[in-house]
């Protein structure tokens, strides 16, 4: 019958190497100083020279702009009840791209409008009026 081999790892707890020899092995890749063109940033100035030799001044430095992912420009909405009492009202003109149905329509009037809520559509040609869509 085979006798029970105690694992190796077991002996060397407590070790404070555990069987890495010195200290300061088996530490990452951080006693080699990183990976590839780890450590050119800015605190490496003996590296400089031959970053600028190799790939010239394009390596360092930021350029260009990115858009977050996920992100678009916010809408610029108003209500009905905000709207200015005329006949004839450009929304466009004055900043909005969408027209809200909050608040009731008074006097038949023309919106113009890049996009405009069901609702607020319904009450204004309920009232007379007419939303024209650019």
């Amino acid at each position: 019958m085979p006798t029970n081999k105690r694992k190796k790892n077991s002996r060397q707890k407590g070790s404070h190497t555990y069987g890495w020899g010195s200290k300061k092995k088996h530490r990452g890749s951080g006693n080699r100083g990183g990976f590839g063109m780890a450590g050119t940033g800015k605190r490496a100035d003996q590296k400089k020279s031959l970053i600028l030799r190799i790939y010239g001044t394009s390596y360092f430095g930021k350029r260009g702009f990115h858009m977050p992912q996920g992100t678009t420009h916010p809408v610029h909405a108003i209500n009905i009840v905000d709207l200015p009492v005329q006949k004839e009202v450009n929304l466009t003109e004055l900043g909005f791209d969408k027209l809200l149905s909050k608040g009731k329509v008074t006097m038949a009037m023309k919106v113009i409008v890049v996009a405009c809520s069901a609702k607020a559509r319904q009450k204004i040609e309920a009232a007379g009026g007419q939303v024209v869509s650019e």
